[in-house]
């Protein structure tokens, strides 16, 4: 699974053969979320609060380029967060 973005130790990872529900990987330390890409809500996983709020400005600011990776199965790096 490439890795889309790091900032502030979150990883961002998107699996490309996945099915089911777009969605992406946060990973934080030995903490992970899925997080659906429509509404950018962490649908699983243990990640603490200031991640998940982070990794959701984030996806929020990336989700075109997100949902466009998605579809189309393609990996390109983005920026994290400043």
């Amino acid at each position: 699974m490439p890795i889309i973005a790091r900032f502030y130790g979150i990883l961002i990872k998107m699996y490309f053969k996945e099915h089911g529900k777009p969605h992406f990987h946060a990973l934080y330390g030995e903490f992970n979320g899925v997080f659906d890409l429509e509404t950018l809500e962490m649908i699983e996983g243990d990640l603490p609060q200031r991640a998940v709020q982070m990794t959701m400005e984030w996806g929020t600011i990336y989700r075109k380029d997100l949902s466009e990776m998605w579809r189309n199965q393609t990996y390109k790096q983005l920026p994290g967060l400043e």
